[in-house]
């Protein structure tokens, strides 16, 4: 499956990865491109946590949970977690800082949230977010297979109708989507898994946004206001707002100094064919 339409996509051939499957999708939903096989199932990694923040609000929307009740640590909210500012450690249920004062990136605190959402809702986490995300997307071939922080396994076919909601929402009300995608707690400092000490380090509600990171796994010419995630098993999705699209990419080989060379003349590369 592939589009001449977005000659950039065919990059992803001279990666040295096993496999790789891309596609954008624009504001309005149409594909602008895809490349490789984007039926095939990858494991998301870190990719997960965007569709487990979707749920998240979700169930928030429905009246299940608030943003601004407790959760997690002595002083934390549901938005803390959302926003890796609860203090939470990256993989284990230690304290590491006061609540909203570090941007501390946390397993955890993804893991803390499903088991809340479970909770108020009486449905294990695996099938609210079926329930409430990804039968409504249609996305078929996505499952849930452990944990809510890292544990998704899906297509880029999925993730396309996925990144085409969050930029034209129909399961979530407009202004959450953009709660979601606005800094929350600015100017906090944090470390960027795999980029290192970011002064600030921007996150809205289960997305990262890019603002003035460098180094960044998005592109040189990206928006500020790009937001999105990539995951350790060398998978990204970015949405941004200003070239009204997004980007998919899976791939099956582990994030490293091989993606953080190719991902962002990548994007720049996509970019200039979209801004044609």
């Amino acid at each position: 499956m592939e589009s001449s339409s977005l000659p950039s996509l065919a990059a992803t051939e001279n990666w040295p990865v096993p496999t790789a499957a891309a596609a954008v999708v624009r504001a309005d939903g149409t594909v602008a491109g895809s490349h490789g096989p984007t039926g095939r199932r990858f494991p998301l990694a870190s990719v997960t946590k965007p569709l487990a923040a979707y749920a998240v609000l979700v169930a928030y929307e429905e009246g299940a949970i608030d943003l601004d009740e407790p959760a997690g640590p002595e002083g934390a909210t549901v938005r803390h977690l959302l926003a890796h500012t609860s203090g939470l450690a990256f993989d284990e249920n230690r304290v590491q800082a006061a609540p909203g004062t570090r941007r501390i990136y946390s397993n955890t605190g993804f893991e803390v949230l499903g088991d809340l959402v479970a909770k108020a809702t009486d449905i294990p986490f695996a099938d609210y977010l079926h329930q409430a995300v990804l039968a409504p997307l249609g996305m078929t071939s996505t499952t849930l297979e452990g944990s809510p922080a890292k544990d998704a396994v899906s297509t880029v076919d999925d993730l396309v109708r996925f990144a085409a909601e969050v930029q034209a929402p129909r399961l979530l009300d407009a202004r959450t989507v953009l709660d979601a995608m606005t800094v929350a707690y600015p100017g906090l400092t944090g470390i960027l898994p795999g980029y290192g000490h970011q002064r600030p380090n921007d996150w809205g509600l289960g997305f990262e946004i890019r603002g003035a990171k460098s180094p960044h796994w998005t592109g040189t010419t990206s928006s500020p206001r790009a937001f999105g995630h990539f995951g350790q098993s060398g998978t990204f999705l970015w949405i941004d707002p200003d070239v009204r699209a997004a980007c998919v990419v899976l791939t099956d080989r582990a994030f490293g100094p091989w993606a953080i060379e190719a991902w962002t003349p990548f994007t720049d590369a996509v970019l200039a064919d979209l801004r044609r």
